[in-house]
């Protein structure tokens, strides 16, 4: 098939080009700059602003499938207060992406993988209480409701996404690794209340080409893989950095995983398992692959350090 990924120069995206275009398929990615990692630059790129951009004009005919991977988070917020996080995820999320995927229906996609958030899912109390929260769930609805006879858009809704594309540095990541190696002894070592389900990017490439394969149309499958405290996911990094320790869990706004960012409620705790029915539907993508993805991002990280 040939597949567009937009929003393919980010961590889902990418991984989900690769993967796609390892199984054989002929993959182009789109993102407003052309991706830096030498692994992706091997890909065809569209420059495209899902946003401001008219997709409408061609730039989408002759793809079969699409998968949509750029909705905008708090990463892409606005922090001068010149917009509210109401109105920035409305016009970026609630309005640009159904318009988004209503062109790729008109220009002769056939299947559309949405990749949305777990939150509307799993809080949904959260919808009336969170901006962000309340925009992927809108948008979802949007999206998947283009769905017909002709054209089908499927939703895979994430947790917390953990992977590393190779020749990509991301600083974040690279602050948490330094932090579980005591490189950062300046930033508190404690872990919030709570936890959450965590997927690697490659488990959601998986689901992805599952979905396109054998997903429902219309349907939106909550994926996931390891539920884990957030005690037990900073131990688990402290261990793998070489710098095993137990760590107390502490109401402090932690610098690496602020309540900001705690969508589901500061101190929640979200847990739940896959149906076997979905799981079977998007071809049983890899499970327990949180560890091994961990060290991977540790050996990444710290080579680039070295080097």
């Amino acid at each position: 098939m040939n597949v567009l990924v937009i929003g393919g120069s980010g961590l889902i995206g990418g991984e989900t080009a690769l993967y796609l275009a390892a199984q054989g398929h002929r993959v182009t990615l789109m993102s407003r700059t052309p991706p830096s990692s030498p692994a992706l630059t091997v890909l065809p790129h569209l420059c495209g602003d899902y946003v401001n951009d008219d997709m409408g004009d061609g730039r989408l005919e002759g793809f079969d499938w699409l998968v949509f991977s750029a909705a905008a988070d708090i990463r892409n917020l606005p922090t001068d207060g010149s917009v509210t996080p109401e109105d920035f995820y409305r016009r970026h999320n609630d309005e640009a992406v159904p318009r988004c995927i209503a062109a790729a229906r008109d220009a002769g996609v056939s299947k559309v993988v949405y990749i949305g958030s777990f939150y509307a899912q799993v809080a949904p109390q959260r919808i009336a209480e969170c901006p962000y929260v309340a925009s992927r769930f809108n948008t979802d609805r949007a999206v998947r409701a283009l769905t017909s006879d002709q054209f089908a858009v499927i939703t895979l809704d994430c947790p917390f996404i953990l992977g590393h594309i190779p020749g990509t540095r991301v600083p974040y990541i690279a602050a948490l690794v330094d932090y579980a190696a005591g490189r950062l002894p300046d930033m508190p070592v404690f872990a919030p209340r709570g936890g959450t389900n965590h997927m690697s990017s490659r488990s959601v490439a998986q689901a992805v080409l599952g979905a396109f394969q054998s997903g429902e149309p219309g349907r939106a499958y909550l994926v996931g893989d390891e539920n884990l405290s957030w005690k037990a996911y900073l131990e688990l990094w402290f261990r793998e950095a070489g710098n095993a320790r137990e760590i107390e869990v502490s109401d402090e706004d932690h610098p690496l995983f602020p309540n900001a960012i705690m969508f589901a409620g500061a101190g929640a705790t979200v847990a739940y398992d896959v149906s076997d029915d979905d799981l079977a539907q998007l071809g049983h993508y890899d499970r327990g692959q949180l560890l091994l993805t961990v060290r991977q991002v540790i050996n990444a990280h710290d080579s680039g350090v070295q080097a």
